[in-house]
């Protein structure tokens, strides 16, 4: 069974930049497709950022410009370059996966079967 693991996540100053990843141990995600997506304190999970099988994106607007999803060399790890960070975007994040080999598109509504377990980007001075 596909599991994923986020990692990268910290402290950082508004303005700052972190990077998070999401490894799947023991598999390639090159069939998957990944998202990412946060919740904060009171506030319902949303979607940030998703890549398909064949590298197509889509972000939510708060983060265009700011944010960029990957896939690493390894095929077993997804990117999310975060920069120019807000206070707004301190939240747990979470990467999720499905299995879709042959779809060229994406999704940020929730319906992934795989959930890694979060990691924690606090955005503050």
């Amino acid at each position: 069974q596909l599991q994923l693991v986020e990692s990268g996540g910290g402290l950082v100053q508004p303005g700052g930049s972190l990077r998070l990843s999401c490894a799947a141990p023991g598999f390639t995600l090159d069939s998957y497709m990944i998202a990412w997506f946060r919740q904060a304190p009171g506030k319902e999970r949303e979607g940030v950022s998703c890549i398909s099988v064949t590298r197509g994106t889509n972000y939510v607007d708060a983060v265009k410009g700011r944010f960029k999803i990957s896939r690493g060399s390894a095929k077993n790890t997804v990117y999310l370059q975060m920069d120019s960070l807000k206070p707004e975007d301190s939240a747990v994040y979470y990467c999720a996966g499905n299995w879709n080999p042959r779809s060229p598109l994406c999704t940020m509504e929730p319906n992934y079967t795989y959930w890694g377990q979060g990691t924690q980007v606090t955005v503050s001075s």
